[in-house]
């Protein structure tokens, strides 16, 4: 059973665009069906500089970050039997119920039991289990892992290999499986095709490993900081091009390098002028889009219907459409058996205290991720 209230260090984010503070912080013991965990490596990804910015119409402060996490079961509460003290687990941003509607409809991984509280900062029975200097912090996306130790429902977790090296599969709990699975789940390509990937961030890698582990014979990366492109053509892109090298729209300079357009691209940026190039580049009759990346708040997309009209897909993936409890263990089981790369999607390894580095050298482009090490 849980023990005390744990005092440890976390990073605390006390207001939008502020620098994150590392303090101490109380971690209250799990309650039913909560598990706590101690972290033992992070990740910074793009979502949480989207938050951290006040641009999300979610966010919560005072809170404590973090999504790409993993650790070690400390503790856990009541009614807990699918994990004990001492797995290696990751936390999940994305729960597996396995019995609201959306886990029980194998056509989606969005699991709604606990969204209303997770959206809210708190844990399912509506409080935190976090305090600093006498004040409640929020916890975000149900996983707050910029904490050495954090609580979270215990349908937030996955129980994965024991021998599975921590501070690389903490990448497998957001970007790396985003990607991928934008690939093998939501558009499903197939052996041959050709595909575009806008965005040659974390998650950008993440698809062209996809559309090369799924036999894409074409894959032309996009972006516009030149400086991406070696890493991108390691990763499995045949060819990258730079917008700004052209005169026209890169949906047009796509559609004449490809005889009409290609048949999946994917938008791992979230912008929304850029997810309207990524559809109107697919070609017609068959050409699948797929918008991966997040926009801001109160975006909209627009396209002529007649684009939709002569044959052309627009889908959308959440954390590459994965059952996250079943999915996670088998994705750490394809890193391990060299299936997939992640070793090569961590470009900075950082003491936990440099978290704001981290951010700084992905808002430059230095980074694909860096990994804080608790």
């Amino acid at each position: 059973m849980a023990s005390g209230v744990i005092k440890c260090k976390a990073a605390v984010t006390w207001e939008a665009g502020k620098p994150l503070s590392i303090e101490e912080v109380e971690v209250a013991p799990p309650k039913a069906h909560e598990v706590r965990i101690k972290i033992v490596a992070t990740a910074v990804c793009h979502t949480d500089a989207y938050t951290l910015s006040g641009a999300d119409p979610e966010g919560c402060f005072p809170v404590i970050l973090g999504h790409e996490g993993a650790g070690i079961v400390e503790s856990v509460g009541e009614g807990v039997t699918k994990v004990k003290p001492g797995d290696t687990v990751i936390p999940l941003y994305i729960p597996q119920c396995g019995e609201c509607k959306f886990c029980k409809n194998p056509k989606t991984n969005l699991c709604q039991k606990i969204r209303v509280t997770q959206g809210k900062g708190l844990m399912p029975d509506g409080t935190s289990r976090f305090t600093c200097k006498g004040k409640q912090i929020y916890h975000f996306m149900g996983t707050s892992t910029f904490s050495e130790y954090t609580v979270v429902a215990d349908i937030s977790v996955a129980k994965i290999d024991a021998a599975a090296p921590l501070d690389k599969v903490c990448l497998l709990g957001c970007g790396i499986s985003t990607g991928y699975g934008a690939v093998v789940n939501t558009a499903k390509v197939e052996r041959g095709s050709t595909c575009a990937v806008f965005g040659l961030g974390g998650v950008g890698l993440a698809v062209i490993m996809g559309c090369k582990v799924a036999g894409a014979s074409r894959i032309i990366g996009i972006d516009i900081n030149k400086d991406k492109f070696a890493k991108a053509k390691e990763f499995g892109a045949t060819e990258c091009i730079n917008p700004q090298d052209f005169k026209k729209p890169i949906q047009e300079v796509l559609a004449e390098m490809t005889d009409g357009g290609v048949d999946y691209s994917f938008e791992c940026i979230g912008n929304v002028g850029v997810m309207r190039a990524a559809l109107e580049a697919c070609h017609k009759g068959w050409g699948v889009s797929v918008i991966v990346g997040v926009a801001a708040s109160g975006q909209e997309i627009s396209t002529r219907p007649f684009q939709l009209v002569t044959g052309r897909t627009w889908k959308g993936t959440a954390f590459g459409g994965w059952k996250s409890v079943d999915s996670v263990p088998k994705l750490v089981t394809d890193y391990m058996s060299k299936k997939i790369k992640v070793d090569e999607f961590v470009t900075h390894n950082l003491p936990f205290d440099k978290v704001n580095e981290a951010f700084e050298l992905m808002h430059s482009g230095k980074s694909i991720r860096s990994v804080l090490k608790l």
